[in-house]
């Protein structure tokens, strides 16, 4: 008798400890790897960084968001392949995202988008209904539309006032099918490359020059390695926190809540930081580059050739356009 009420005893104890055990992995925090390449003084990092403090003060023991700039987890193709494998959560592409979906394309089109709040009625009235649905197709979610900003020409050859000072120069551009043909449209000689390798290809005089909003060109320190810095602001480029569809619906109802709430509400936050970095990083920079305005009216005057081949090569791009066009009024 002695000897079953010992066993029965030690079988409770087992119980209770595999139910403390099981309890125990039940209330692990879920990791939420957010990766980008946004280097130490970048939007991407300033976003990805408040995201994370908002998010994390709401999940509590939930989860937790995890930040790695500076392409840590990868360049913008690589961060895509492990959304999809659901290795990271989030991403912060943003050009990259024409080769996912063609539409994206849209934004690649030069002086589009006219400003923020322009922006804001595209995300609203063009982005949401008729591109988001498109990329849940391809694997992927978008949780929110940040910004990546507009986008200006450095090189080392000669100020850029119009597209006949392109002619024959080396400019890096990211992996976009559309920048591409955007500049070779310009008489420029683009060159896709990822921009962890910018720095160097910079230095080095591989390549030229380069176009990317304020934020990259400053913190990525392209400003130290280029003569002049021509303020184009051709192109407008939005930024996606991206997540993959699968990982995304496989978080906790309660979880995924609290993180699209907080990246919504973030948008505003985001384009007022913007704004303030591209007046700052500008300022910082005019000692160390030549700075100069371009002819607009040039570069818009030779940009119908690719609004005419985007219209007709995407199917429905000639609608997306003019729909982007009529929210200006």
């Amino acid at each position: 008798m002695k000897k079953l009420t010992t066993f029965v005893t030690l079988a409770a104890f087992m119980m209770l400890g595999s139910l403390a055990f099981h309890g125990q992995v039940q209330a692990k925090t879920i990791e939420l790897k957010f990766g980008h390449v946004g280097a130490p003084g970048s939007l991407f990092l300033a976003c990805a960084d408040e995201f994370a403090k908002r998010a994390n003060a709401k999940l509590g023991d939930k989860a937790k968001v995890v930040t790695f700039g500076s392409s840590q987890l990868g360049k913008d193709q690589e961060l895509l392949k492990k959304l999809k494998l659901g290795t990271i959560t989030f991403a912060l592409p943003s050009t990259v995202m024409s080769s996912v979906v063609d539409e994206f394309g849209v934004f690649e089109m030069p002086y589009l988008v006219l400003d923020r709040n322009h922006m804001r009625k595209i995300r609203d009235e063009v982005f949401w209904p008729m591109i988001a649905p498109k990329v849940e197709a391809k694997g992927y979610a978008v949780v929110a539309v940040w910004e990546n900003g507009f986008r200006n020409i450095t090189n080392n050859v000669k100020p850029i006032n119009g597209p006949a000072d392109l002619q024959g120069v080396k400019l890096r551009t990211p992996k976009g099918e559309w920048r591409v043909k955007m500049f070779k449209g310009y008489g420029a000689n683009p060159t896709p490359m990822a921009l962890s390798e910018v720095f160097v290809a910079l230095q080095t005089g591989v390549i030229d020059g380069q176009e990317n909003p304020f934020t990259q060109i400053y913190s990525q320190n392209f400003h130290e390695v280029q003569k002049y810095l021509s303020l184009s602001g051709h192109v407008y480029t939005p930024a996606y926190l991206l997540t993959g569809k699968k990982t995304w619906e496989g978080l906790p109802a309660d979880v995924r809540e609290i993180l699209k709430t907080t990246a919504v509400d973030m948008q505003e936050w985001v384009y007022e930081t913007a704004e303030k970095m591209e007046t700052d990083l500008l300022d910082k920079m005019k000692g160390s580059v030549e700075i100069n305005e371009v002819d607009k009216k040039a570069f818009v005057d030779a940009s119908g050739p690719i609004y005419q081949e985007f219209g007709t090569k995407v199917p429905g791009g000639k609608d997306l356009i003019d729909k982007v066009q009529s929210l200006v009024k």
